[in-house]
């Protein structure tokens, strides 16, 4: 039983991180204020040391895969994948910034479906980011492609539960299993994709350039400027063949495929991608004799350790009673009705993972719905809902998922300018009725699939 002094301790320093957080004075940076309010609830004694290796058990999974994935993105820019790709793209817009928005959107959900969203973020920003400036776009003519490219290759982990690591950890928690997650996921989750690209081309279509070169060419030459590039070495920026790049990309296919596969059989997903990676860079040693020790300093550990900070500060709320709360509140609404159902527990999963970020608002919104009683359908469907709150929902603010800070990281080593303002200002007018929309299909959809006798 955890008595008062722990409460008080663990609101306190929740209040306290989420307003650093919120106020970002002199851009701290948001692990700082995670970490401390962390040190605060674990000094209180409202998280123990075997909450702390339960904590640890749960994220450690899902850092190892972040940290694979984010090996095999150095190892494509190594190669110019990066190059090579926006290359493609702007041959592909044949001169038109408006079909290039949709290609760009076609390649950010291609690129989730391939890794992750967090694997997305980390090959698509920097390729569209390298296009956008070859193609001479000012600024607020980059924004729309990179916000829209940022949303949907997040939002694009809904459809699949292997796209995004924390709904694999969710998934074990409710005892469902990937095939039956898509059966129920994939047309609901896609078709809110759809509505939401529709809803940001007519908010950023009069700043969309209609029309842009047809085309352009990157020197073969060491890429300086290029983030991730920290080595002059030639080699570090060369340029393969189409056939070589195809080879990398059926490569990733397959590890891809493996990770999937790996769930069915009960396989530690983690193992898998670092076997790929693995793989990945002694392909890079072969061809390029580059050692694999600048993945080291590439790794923006500082996201890592803002989300083992939340998960702790969010774990020690649900010891002091955020769970009982939830239940209490939520369960007379979810019980018997798939539509509140959906609509509630997306909602409220929206609102954990905007505060508190979506990995441990997920963990404990399927937590609660265990403790529910609810019956196994009703139970299905609040976790889906609770899923789709935690892809989408949760991109009301940056903060909200991990692939939007490792995005805002990219672009600020890129020395993009892109505000919070400017960020809100677009999500708060395409992700609520984004949400609303596709938990709705969402309700339809599984009613349709299992009708009530």
């Amino acid at each position: 039983m955890v008595n008062s002094a722990a409460v008080s301790i663990t609101l306190i320093s929740f209040a306290f991180t989420l307003l650093l957080i919120l106020w970002r004075p002199r851009g701290l940076n948001e692990a700082v204020p995670a970490t401390i309010g962390a040190v605060l609830v674990i000094l209180s004694g409202a998280v123990s040391l075997q909450d702390l290796v339960q904590i640890s058990t749960t994220v450690s999974g899902a850092a190892i895969t972040i940290m694979a994935t984010i090996v095999m993105a150095i190892v494509l820019e190594s190669f110019g994948f990066f190059i090579w790709a926006a290359e493609g793209l702007a041959v592909r817009a044949r001169g038109s910034g408006i079909r290039l928005f949709w290609y760009v959107n076609l390649l950010c959900f291609l690129m989730t479906l391939f890794f992750n969203n967090d694997g997305s973020i980390l090959i698509t920003t920097p390729i569209l980011l390298i296009m956008l400036q070859h193609l001479g776009l000012k600024n607020r003519q980059k924004i729309p492609y990179l916000i829209s490219g940022a949303l949907v290759a997040t939002a694009s982990s809904a459809p699949i539960g292997v796209s995004n690591i924390v709904n694999l950890i969710a998934l074990k928690i409710v005892h469902m299993d990937l095939y039956m997650h898509t059966l129920m996921m994939f047309v609901p989750a896609s078709l809110g994709l759809v509505f939401l690209v529709t809803l940001m081309f007519f908010y950023f279509y009069r700043q969309l350039p209609k029309k842009i070169p047809k085309t352009f060419t990157i020197p073969r030459h060491p890429i300086t400027s290029h983030p991730l590039s920290h080595s002059s070495d030639e080699r570090s920026s060369r340029i393969y063949s189409n056939r070589f790049m195809l080879n990398i990309l059926l490569f990733v296919f397959a590890v891809r495929i493996s990770l999937f596969a790996g769930s069915y059989f009960q396989i530690p997903i983690e193992w898998i991608a670092v076997a790929g990676s693995l793989l990945l860079l002694a392909w890079r040693w072969i061809h390029l004799k580059v050692s694999p020790k600048d993945v080291l300093v590439k790794i923006p550990w500082h996201i890592l350790i803002f989300a083992f900070g939340m998960y702790v500060i969010i774990y020690g709320l649900n010891n002091i009673g955020l769970t009982r709360l939830l239940v209490h509140v939520f369960q007379p609404l979810v019980s018997g009705d798939l539509l509140n159902a959906s609509l509630l527990m997306g909602g409220l999963i929206s609102l954990l993972s905007t505060l508190f970020n979506n990995h441990p608002a997920l963990m404990v919104g399927t937590l609660t719905l265990t403790q529910m009683g609810l019956d196994p359908l009703t139970l299905k469907i609040a976790y889906l809902a609770s899923v789709i709150g935690s892809d989408i929902g949760s991109l009301l603010l940056p903060i909200g998922t991990l692939a939007s800070l490792l995005w805002l990281h990219i672009l600020k080593q890129y020395k993009v300018k892109l505000s919070w303002k400017e960020y809100v200002k677009v999500t708060f007018m395409v992700i609520p009725p984004t949400l609303i929309f596709t938990l709705v299909c969402l309700a339809y959809w599984v009613s349709w699939l299992y009708p009530s006798p």
